[in-house]
């Protein structure tokens, strides 16, 4: 099948044709990286635990953090489980930063990063940990902390570290972007590192998309037909506010609230409260990471108030860079549940060894 098949048809964003001449070297550049890792040339790490990658081919959200805290929750049931991040954009620069041990968390989110801190902050009983070097990571909670299962965060491009199961994530809507390689398109590495992958997973299928997940599917069965292709949603389940206290979704039809987010598709987080049901009256979209200042969420406040809302509502990952600000407004962050076919449970806890 031609890879032209498979093109998502959203427009090119307008940097990525300038981008473009330089595309065809970026790419064979990482091609030529994944050469020399598969034959050897350039060294990756063996753990004698496994390690199970959660990674995508594009760039933007794909719903990594969701997958890695799902399958912590469904490793931890017999194992002591590490995530291993990079820890993007944090304020910690050890060579290993330990956000959280099995008992408790040892960073503020400054330090440890918005999505390493929430992934702690919800996952009780897990390690995590981060640092640029995410073997030596990995061979620390091994070795000093006695982990017995490393899920690796945002892992596919992570050859140094090699790993028992590499699942990939699209999400339906954007699947390959403009299916050209950075900085020409969305695409980290070109089509073909795609056989590397263990499984796929399209995420945020849900009824309206099920016809178009099925197409890709199709197309991807087409060109790597050993891979198998799972489907995943994201559910809104609660609204919850700093002290803990939840409004369950169904309550919510018809809320009238404002909403914010640091995304990289922000457009995912207005289509989700618009699903469940919100009165959006007004949405502001922040670059991904964003860290909020008391000053920006007063000017938000305000803009909110003149539009008449009940409340505010906010990503996870933002809600946790919010925990000291105050806020004249109530502000309840939407909780997600992941929400996997039975087959795909079945297939990652095999690959283990489970």
């Amino acid at each position: 099948m031609s890879d032209k098949k498979i093109i998502n048809p959203n427009p090119p964003r307008f940097s990525f044709i300038f981008g473009r001449p330089f595309a065809p070297f970026y790419g064979w550049l990482m091609s030529v990286r994944a050469s020399l890792y598969k034959k050897g040339r350039l060294k990756s790490h063996k753990l004698g635990v496994p390690v199970v990658s959660v990674g995508n081919l594009t760039m933007g959200g794909t719903g990594k953090t969701p997958m890695v805290m799902y399958l912590a929750k469904l490793f931890a049931a017999d194992r002591k489980v590490a995530i291993v991040s990079r820890g993007y954009r944090s304020g910690a620069k050890d060579d290993i930063n330990l956000v959280a041990n099995e008992h408790e968390l040892l960073l503020e989110v400054e330090q440890a990063g918005d999505e390493p801190y929430l992934m702690a902050e919800m996952l009780p009983g897990v390690v995590v940990a981060t640092g640029k070097d995410r073997a030596l990571v990995g061979d620390y909670c091994e070795h000093v902390l006695g982990c017995d299962l490393i899920l690796l965060d945002d892992g596919f491009q992570h050859l140094k570290l090699q790993r028992d199961l590499d699942i990939v994530l699209f999400k339906v809507d954007s699947f390959l972007g403009n299916n050209r390689v950075f900085p020409g398109g969305d695409m980290r590495e070109p089509l073909a590192a795609l056989h590397r992958a263990d499984c796929f997973v399209l995420t945020c299928v849900n009824d309206e998309k099920l016809a178009k997940a099925e197409a890709i599917k199709l197309a991807l069965q087409g060109r790597f037909p050993d891979i198998p292709v799972f489907f995943g949603d994201y559910v809104p389940v609660c609204l919850e506010d700093k002290l803990g206290a939840q409004i369950a979704i169904d309550n919510c039809s018809g809320m009238t609230i404002g909403a914010f987010c640091g995304l990289a598709q922000p457009f995912y987080f207005r289509e989700t409260l618009a699903r469940a049901g919100f009165e959006v009256q007004w949405f502001k979209s922040f670059g991904d990471h964003h860290v909020y200042t008391q000053g920006q969420v007063d000017s938000i406040v305000a803009k909110a108030q003149k539009m008449k809302v009940e409340a505010l509502v906010v990503t996870e990952k933002d809600f946790v860079k919010l925990a000291d600000c105050s806020c004249d407004l109530p502000i309840y962050k939407l909780q997600m549940h992941v929400r996997m076919e039975s087959a795909f449970d079945t297939f990652v806890l095999h690959a283990v060894g489970d």
